[in-house]
């Protein structure tokens, strides 16, 4: 087989799988489930108001997710079934600050895939047409470059919570002294955060704004303040939450545990950063003696060597 005739059978490959993916989507075609025959018959028990109805064009695929929500919903399906961290997605995308659910991370997900599929296809009838590659290297090189672009994705979702959490860990200490403050001038825990939240701007701020908007939805306190640091998952976060609630239930005071939370988290950040110095001085060993010492050793060694043969 060569070349061009490689090429033509993958071409008409492709083909035959989007045609038949148009023809099984189309809803003419799709089965009836068991729910769809059985909820006309039913009365509807949503109360909400219709002003609160959410629209049903998405923000991030606009009007085209009208053509391709059901595909989309089917991908997104079958490939929970063979991953078992659906809830450990919700937790990360809730760690990274990002609104969007599960389904809309994977369904972009599959999107970043289907677009290194596409180039990687590309590029290997590139190949295969200049003769530098076969038809199982072009599919090899097709398939390496969708599961790259799957994976980057999910790698961008974990840069993106490691840099929040390092924003919360440099935001916590002066937001913990303000807490003290207000605290200490008399206000309560629950006055202190609104006070810290309108006045303060960054991450732990937007997050107390969300435990004063559940707190006035019904929810005490210590119970938001317990969402909120599982939500963040971040040890420090979840050392203040403790203090807040032993010295809530127990009396102690506030503004003491507060400063001491701060203080903690303060030597926490100092720790780390001589750790990160004691990294950074080993890697910096590794240019100093594969690179700056050998021309060190050969400058010195060098002259010798040339009188030595002068002298010989």
């Amino acid at each position: 087989m060569n070349g061009h005739l490689a090429a033509v059978v993958v071409t008409g490959f492709g083909l035959g799988i989007g045609l038949w993916l148009i023809l099984v989507r189309v809803p003419l075609m799709r089965r009836t489930t068991l729910t769809q025959r059985v909820e006309p018959q039913l009365r509807g028990v949503d109360n909400r108001s219709k002003l609160l109805k959410e629209s049903e064009d998405s923000v991030l695929f606009g009007p085209l997710e009208r053509l391709f929500r059901l595909f989309l919903s089917d991908a997104v399906g079958r490939l929970g079934r063979f991953n078992i961290s659906v809830n450990g997605i919700e937790v990360r995308l809730q760690q990274a600050g990002r609104r969007e659910s599960a389904l809309e991370f994977r369904a972009i997900q599959l999107l970043w895939s289907g677009i290194g599929m596409l180039a990687g296809l590309v590029l290997s009838l590139g190949l295969i047409w200049s003769g530098r590659a076969n038809a199982m290297g072009g599919f090899t090189l097709t398939l390496a470059m969708a599961l790259g672009g799957y994976l980057a994705f999910d790698h961008l979702l974990g840069v993106a919570i490691k840099r929040r959490r390092d924003r919360v860990l440099s935001e916590f200490p002066a937001i913990a002294e303000l807490l003290a403050l207000a605290v200490g001038a008399g206000e309560s825990a629950a006055s202190a955060l609104a006070r810290v939240a309108r006045q303060s701007r960054g991450e732990l701020a937007n997050e107390f704004g969300e435990v004063l908007a559940q707190t006035r939805a019904g929810v005490p306190l210590i119970e938001a303040l317990e969402e909120f640091s599982t939500r963040l998952n971040i040890s420090a976060v979840t050392r203040f939450v403790d203090g807040i609630s032993v010295a809530v239930n127990r009396g102690t005071p506030l503004a003491d545990v507060l400063r001491a939370q701060a203080q903690d988290v303060r030597d926490v950040a100092k720790r780390e950063l001589m750790e990160s110095a004691g990294r950074k001085e080993i890697a910096m060993m590794v240019p100093l003696v594969f690179g700056v010492l050998p021309l060190t050793v050969i400058f010195a060694v060098f002259p010798g060597l040339a009188l030595l043969q002068i002298g010989l």
